[in-house]
C-alpha cells in the first residue's frame, strides 16, 4: 500500500468515525431522504439554503464507511457555498467517481475518495450524499419532507 492510499484510507475513516455535521436542523430546512438498497446505506440530508447560498447542511443515516464519510465531506466541502457551487462540486465528485480528474478548491478531503472508482459497486455509496445535495438544492426552498428514492 502507497502513503497516499494510506493518507487516503486515515482521511475516510476519520470522516467516519468523527463525522462532521451529522445532525438535524431545527429551522425551516429541505430535507431529502435516499437510500441504496444495494448495500442498505440511508442518508437523510437537511440543507438551509438563504439568498442562493448553502447556509447549513446536516444529515443522518447509517451506512459503510463510504457512504458516511462521503457525507460528512460532502457537508464540510459545500457550507457557505452558492447552490451553484454546491451543484458543480456534485457534479466534480460524479467525475471524481468516473476517474476523470475533479478539483474541490481549497477541501481537499473529497480526494480521499478518489480510488472508490476502482470498485464499481461502492460507487453508490460514495454518490449517495452528493444526489441527495443536488435533489435538495434543485428543489429550493421550503421544507420537502421524503423526498426518496
Amino acid at each position: 500500500m502507497s502513503q497516499l492510499d494510506d493518507l487516503y484510507r486515515r482521511v475516510i475513516m476519520d470522516h467516519y468515525k468523527t463525522p462532521r455535521n451529522r445532525g438535524e436542523l431545527d429551522n425551516e430546512s429541505v430535507t431529502v431522504n435516499l437510500n441504496n438498497p444495494t448495500c442498505g446505506d440511508r442518508i437523510s440530508l437537511q440543507l438551509q439554503l438563504e439568498d442562493g447560498i448553502v447556509r447549513n447542511v446536516k444529515f443522518t443515516g447509517e451506512g459503510c464507511s463510504i457512504s458516511m464519510s462521503s457525507a460528512s465531506m460532502m457537508t464540510e466541502a459545500v457550507m457557505g457555498k452558492t447552490s451553484e457551487e454546491a451543484l458543480r462540486m456534485a457534479d466534480n465528485f460524479s467525475s471524481l467517481m468516473k476517474g476523470e480528474p475533479a478539483t474541490f478548491g481549497d477541501y481537499e478531503d473529497v480526494e480521499a475518495l478518489s480510488g472508490v472508482n476502482k470498485f464499481p459497486a461502492r460507487i453508490k455509496c460514495a454518490t449517495l450524499a452528493w444526489n441527495a445535495l443536488r435533489k435538495g438544492v434543485e428543489h429550493g426552498k421550503g421544507k420537502l419532507e421524503g423526498i426518496e428514492e
